[in-house]
């Protein structure tokens, strides 16, 4: 293959995933290109006449053909940014999403009103705090919260062993395994001192929607870690009396939940186990966190 620059490799790179009905494409070819090169944004722009050698241009080209046949750009790239940090991921975890972020935000916020209610200053470096995190899949929230609360400790459970894997890697990277204790079961079945704070993001995809997801996630992400059930919110019940039995008097509950989750998982949190249940909007407007405190 001839060679050609980084303005053309980029523009014909964008009209083929144009072609290919492919969301985001503008962001997609830049970001396959990024890769290729090694390089930032800035250098992207700051060099369009730079050139590709044939073997860059081949495999950028064969990247785009792979998006443009629905691969996420993610699994292209191995990465992806969530919290300031960058993940790996593989097809075996969930590609996680800027809205999971409002989990660590709720669970950070109720930590430190719980501390002030107590009369005590907020604990922000988490010294003695329990965490679980339930489903973890690429570790990204029990990374995110070692790295905001290095006193904590941190059980991240999952029920696939090659998720696990891909966790135990980010936690490496991101220096925080020491902090946490990986852990193959489902949802709680673990043994555990008490806890002070349980998180999760939940499989809560409905199979009954599954042919209007996109294909990118349709096709390519671990159904084990999409599907809640055939209406999606079905994980929740366990989850929620679990969780129940294992946090302290005075513990967080926070989980994520799907785009039409909220009539099904809220009255599960009207029970005299819990008070202070609150909802949080993501920025679309959509329930996306709930958030409850043991009694």
């Amino acid at each position: 293959m001839s060679q050609v620059d980084v303005r053309t490799a980029l523009k014909q790179g964008l009209a083929l995933l144009r072609e290919g009905h492919v969301s985001s494409f503008t962001l997609a070819a830049e970001l396959l290109l990024l890769h290729v090169l090694g390089r930032d944004r800035t250098w992207l722009y700051a060099h369009p006449e730079g050139q590709l050698s044939p073997a860059d241009t081949e495999r950028y080209f064969a990247l785009i053909a792979r998006r443009a046949n629905g691969e996420p750009t993610q699994h292209l790239t191995g990465k992806q940014e969530f919290w300031g940090l960058e993940f790996e991921v593989t097809p075996n975890v969930l590609i996680p999403r800027p809205e999971t972020e409002h989990v660590i935000e709720v669970a950070l916020d109720r930590l430190a009103v719980r501390e002030l209610r107590s009369g005590r200053k907020p604990t922000f470096g988490g010294e003695g705090l329990q965490i679980a995190d339930i489903g973890t899949g690429s570790g990204c929230i029990a990374v995110a919260l070692a790295k905001e609360l290095p006193g904590a400790t941190i059980y991240a459970t999952d029920t696939s062993p090659a998720a696990l894997a891909v966790a135990k890697r980010n936690a490496k990277r991101h220096s925080v395994a020491d902090q946490i204790h990986f852990i193959a079961c489902n949802l709680l079945d673990m043994t555990t001192p008490e806890l002070d704070l349980i998180v999760s993001n939940p499989p809560y995809v409905g199979r009954c929607e599954a042919e209007t997801l996109a294909r990118e996630v349709r096709d390519h992400e671990p159904e084990i870690a999409l599907f809640g059930g055939e209406e999606g919110y079905e994980l929740y019940a366990d989850l929620i009396t679990q969780s129940a039995a294992h946090l302290k008097t005075g513990g967080l509950l926070v989980l994520e939940l799907g785009h039409n989750s909220l009539p099904a998982v809220q009255p599960l949190l009207d029970a005299p186990t819990w008070t202070n249940v609150a909802v949080t909007n993501d920025l679309a407007g959509i329930p996306r966190v709930i958030a409850a405190e043991r009694l």
